[in-house]
This record gives structure tokens, C-alpha cells and sequence, in this order.
């Protein structure tokens, strides 16, 4: 489902999503209204009723789906490259930012409250380096094991790509090495000349 967000050679490492409580908190109004229509249905079985419940149904059905998609598509995708905040506001509107693990200047978690704390859920922020901002996800599950769970997919991110970087100097300078020793050739040859 999230697999439109990714670069061709990037590879998803985890889905972050807010509290499943949350979810459940997103849910709760439409299933009451869409049980108290059954309800109604039930005490009054008339063909005028059930008319009004099912269009009421199909009405508290979009309501219901709307939430659900609010709670399971605002996540972070954490990949082996960076970070994708993914937001979705509504049916026809979403937005997404990313933030690559070299970009990221410190990752932090906050549990505020008693509630918080006993549900283990809070607030997790990663700041760029380049701008100072933040980007900073709410009623976050375990929000210390996805601060470690990030911060360790940075370090191996940022570990392959020193030894790339590595590797290209190391290629680069052989390339000048080898051109060096070729003048130098050049050079006694022409001497002996």
C-alpha cells in the first residue's frame, strides 16, 4: 500500500503508525451510529425504515472508512534510505515529505502524561539539518523502540554509504595513480629518446 512512496532501489524497513487506541478512538462514533440504525431497524421493520437505515448505512459506512484510511495512512515509512512522512487529510488530499538518514540532525521521543506513559504511546520529532525543522509524529506506539529502530538504520545507512564514498576515493585515486605512472613511462621513454 505505501510502495508508491518508494524510490526504485529503496526497500521498506518498517511502517510507523499512531497508537492502534487511536484507531479504535477514530472508529468508535461511526460503529455506535451505524449500530444504533441496526437498532432502529430492528425495534421498527418497516420497508420506510429500512430505506432511511440503509441509506443512513451507506453514509456511516463512508464515515467509517474515512476514519479508518485517516488512522492507517498517516504513518512513517522508515527504508533503508530515509524517512517518509506520509499524511492523509481526507479523500482527495494527501501529502508526503522525506527526510534521508544523512539529513537528520537528532531524533527524539516525548511521553507526556499519565495515560501516555501507562500505553506507551508519545510523541516522536526528527530534525534536519539543513533547515532546523522538524517533522514529528503524534500518539506514536512505542515510541522509544522507533527512536532505536531509526537511529540504527541510520548508522547502517550512513556506514554504507561511507564505505561507497570510500570506495569511489579509492577508485579515483587509483585512476590518478595509474595516469601518474603512465607520464611517468612516458616521460623515461622519451628521456631514453
Amino acid at each position: 500500500m505505501f510502495k508508491r512512496h518508494l524510490e526504485d532501489d529503496e526497500s521498506v524497513v518498517a511502517v510507523v503508525h499512531r497508537h492502534w487506541l487511536m484507531g479504535i478512538k477514530g472508529l468508535f462514533w461511526p460503529t455506535l451510529a451505524f449500530g444504533l440504525g441496526v437498532a432502529l431497524l430492528a425495534a421498527a421493520p418497516y420497508r420506510s425504515v429500512a430505506i432511511g437505515v440503509g441509506i443512513w448505512s451507506v453514509c456511516v459506512g463512508g464515515w467509517w472508512l474515512r476514519n479508518f484510511f485517516d488512522y492507517f495512512l498517516d504513518a512513517w515509512i522508515l527504508t533503508d534510505q530515509g524517512i517518509i512522512d506520509v499524511a492523509w487529510h481526507g479523500w482527495f488530499h494527501r501529502e508526503s515529505s522525506r527526510v534521508l538518514y544523512s539529513d537528520i540532525q537528532g531524533v527524539s521521543y516525548e511521553i507526556k502524561g499519565v495515560t501516555p506513559t501507562l500505553l506507551r504511546y508519545g510523541t516522536i520529532s526528527v530534525e534536519k539539518i539543513s533547515t532546523g525543522a522538524a517533522i514529528s509524529m503524534e500518539t506514536v506506539a512505542q515510541p522509544r523502540k522507533v527512536e532505536a529502530k531509526i537511529l540504527a538504520q541510520m548508522e547502517v545507512y550512513l556506514h554504507s554509504k561511507n564505505l561507497k564514498d570510500a570506495k569511489q576515493v579509492q577508485e579515483l585515486l587509483s585512476t590518478v595513480l595509474a595516469r601518474e605512472l603512465q607520464m611517468r613511462e612516458f616521460e623515461n621513454e622519451e628521456e631514453e629518446v
